[in-house]
């Protein structure tokens, strides 16, 4: 299979596009998709944390964004035997040759838990839902102390296609109201204002793109992810996908065009949680919620 734009070997099949493209025109492409995604969300004088994982969608990001910026790093350890212990290892590899400095902070040392400890636990939800709000919480908290203006987060296409489905078949219109190249609808001191560079990039050509750069990132998924209804629907938007080329891309400009529509009917009054005095929409956030269900439990 030859290059469509050249004679050269192709090294990707994009169907969406029905081309095919050879290493030079694949990294070019994507390197500027991922430059028009951050347009605007960056100044020249911003202190841009990144939050990595050890995975590839963060290792790409760090590799792209560390020639556009002088980035730092940061890295949640949940406490996943025989995944993130890897990742984290994988991460300070990457970190390490590109002069990226790392801050580690874990689920252990913050909370006094591991991710693995909650599984045999009878806890109200499973593992990925503590997981997403506390993990969140922590690189909020901890980017602040860091003095980070803006915080990269790794989500690609396929990650802000399924969040999008998920909203709205739930019919979580608040959450997709926060959805969108920033996260959030209000503006907080207290919030470190999150962008995603990857967030038009689909993980096939994330994973390209990362293996033509020799990216030493992590490619095995989190072992709690079959558990999550996130897996139910990556499924069927891969089945789409297949039959139906541009699906994903489809779910993500209507999830961004009703996040335009309904944005001004979810700015409600943010207060602080009278616990931590985190911001939050409520009395008490949610981090302290779960937090005082699980220790319960221990």
């Amino acid at each position: 299979m030859k290059c469509s734009k050249c004679s050269e070997k192709a090294v990707i099949k994009i169907n969406y596009m029905g081309q095919a493209l050879c290493e030079k025109h694949f990294r070019r492409f994507f390197k500027k998709r991922v430059r028009k995604t951050c347009k605007g969300l960056i100044k020249y004088d911003d202190k841009v944390g990144v939050a990595v994982s050890g995975g590839k969608d963060s290792g790409v990001m760090l590799h792209l964004l560390s020639k556009q910026t002088d980035p730092e790093a940061i890295l949640i350890d949940e406490g996943i035997e025989g995944y993130r212990d890897k990742n984290v290892e994988n991460a300070k590899k990457v970190c390490e040759e590109l002069n990226v400095p790392l801050n580690i902070y874990s689920f252990e040392e913050e909370y006094g838990f591991r991710l693995d400890g909650l599984d045999d636990k009878n806890l109200s939800r499973g593992p990925c839902s503590y997981c997403g709000v506390l993990r969140r919480s922590l690189l909020n908290e901890k980017s602040r102390e860091l003095g980070f203006d803006k915080l990269a987060i790794g989500h690609n296409l396929d990650d802000e296609a399924q969040t999008g489905l998920m909203n709205f078949v739930r019919g979580e219109f608040h959450r997709i109201a926060r959805m969108g190249k920033e996260v959030g609808v209000v503006e907080e001191e207290d919030f470190v204002k999150r962008f995603k560079p990857l967030r038009r990039c689909p993980e096939k050509e994330v994973v390209t793109y990362g293996l033509l750069i020799g990216l030493d990132a992590g490619f095995d998924e989190c072992p709690y992810v079959k558990q999550a209804y996130r897996a139910d629907i990556r499924d069927s938007l891969n089945d789409w996908e297949e039959k139906y080329p541009g699906t994903k891309f489809s779910v993500l400009n209507s999830s961004d065009e009703l996040a335009g529509l309904i944005e001004d009917e979810f700015r409600g009054e943010i207060k602080k949680c009278s616990e931590c005095g985190e911001p939050c929409a409520g009395d008490i956030c949610q981090k302290c919620s779960m937090l005082r269900e699980i220790r319960e439990t221990l």
